[in-house]
């Protein structure tokens, strides 16, 4: 919510569980970490239709759960006809303030940040980019106002909690902007964040990987090599929220792109196969390495490494794009595969959250 975060507000001492601070709000929160998106939509609408929500941020909240499964179901006209059923996110019904026997000494809105974030994304999704990139500069004025506001009354953690939100934000609009080859206006986003002392490992990177794009290799070099000094020197803002292997892992990933682009594959395989061993999770190095394999014609390794993947942590590495990328591989290496996909597809169906496109096999 856009008021105090529960983890810092004073308030919080009054609750016990997720659960005292919306109805049964840690079963909506399970199902979603499990992928279980149609189950949400049915917990809404009992919960609607029984009359369980009693407040008015229960509704906000039990709606944020609703819109956000609709979302992952690629039900996005649904999706936005839902928030577009609260009209103005700033109305006076959305205040705490508006509540003051329901929410003593509490002000602000109770519109969640998530709600706020998808208004912004749908536009995309229903192919309005336009639409879509005003609603994310919007988004990014409204935060930039919350810090501003926040500054001034010296409220710490919540700043840092505003300044996570508005790097999250310029990731996205830095992503969208990149989808469409906007590469000037990717550029001075960026350089306007590093302007302001963002030390943030991932943006840098990502301009980087920009440079690569535009052609200036010895520039993404600089970027690199200056993330990979800030690791050194164990430099990072805390809004990217790295860990120590994720930070390494981004290291030896961004070297490993400088290779790729020498068609040096072999160097670039090495470099992700110390984040592999690191972190097995990490699912764009296995999905690069493999790609690499395939580069060096050795198809049949590089197939393995997919498919080790998925039988180690289907939950993490069942991601689109790598098993697009297998059953690429599966078609250039077998005869009878589209019974292999099949097969695939069929274990897919098991292990696979409800979002989950199982198009992708083309089985």
């Amino acid at each position: 919510m856009d008021g105090p975060s529960p983890t810092t507000d004073p308030l919080r001492n009054e609750f016990g569980s997720l659960n005292d601070l919306a109805h049964e709000l840690a079963s909506l929160q399970d199902l979603a970490l499990r992928g279980s998106w149609r189950s949400i939509l049915d917990k809404v609408s009992r919960a609607r239709s029984l009359d369980l929500l009693s407040k008015p941020h229960d509704h906000l909240i039990y709606l944020s759960y609703n819109v956000l499964a609709l979302t992952k179901l690629r039900r996005f006209t649904d999706a936005s006809a839902e928030i577009d059923s609260l009209h103005d996110f700033n109305s006076h019904q959305y205040k705490y303030e508006s509540y003051p026997q329901l929410y003593p000494s509490r002000s602000g809105s109770m519109v969640p940040f998530s709600l706020r974030f998808i208004h912004a994304q749908l536009p995309f999704k229903l192919e309005n980019r336009q639409e879509g990139l005003d609603r994310f500069y919007l988004l990014l004025s409204f935060i930039r106002q919350k810090i501003k506001e926040k500054g001034s009354n010296s409220f710490q953690e919540s700043i840092k909690i505003w300044r996570k939100r508005e790097n999250f934000v310029l990731h996205c609009l830095i992503g969208h902007h990149l989808g469409a080859k906007d590469f000037i206006v990717c550029l001075d986003l960026i350089r306007d964040l590093i302007d302001h002392d963002y030390l943030d490992p991932v943006l840098i990177s990502k301009l980087g990987y920009i440079q690569m794009q535009v052609g200036d290799i010895e520039g993404a070099k600089g970027s690199f090599h200056r993330v990979e000094t800030m690791f050194n020197e164990g430099k990072n803002d805390g809004y990217s929220s790295l860990s120590e292997v994720e930070f390494r892992n981004l290291v030896n990933r961004n070297k490993a792109l400088i290779y790729l682009v020498g068609k040096d594959y072999v160097s670039a395989v090495r470099e992700y196969e110390e984040c592999i061993e690191r972190d097995h999770t990490d699912v764009v190095a296995v999905n690069n390495k493999a790609l690499c394999l395939m580069y060096l014609r050795d198809l049949s390794d590089s197939i393995k490494v997919l498919e080790n993947s998925l039988e180690r942590v289907p939950t993490v590495a069942l991601n689109e794009t790598l098993v697009i990328n297998l059953c690429s591989m599966y078609e250039l290496a077998h005869v009878n595969h589209s019974e292999i996909k099949r097969t695939l597809s069929n274990w897919i169906a098991g292990v696979a959250p409800d979002d989950f496109d199982a198009s992708c096999t083309r089985a």
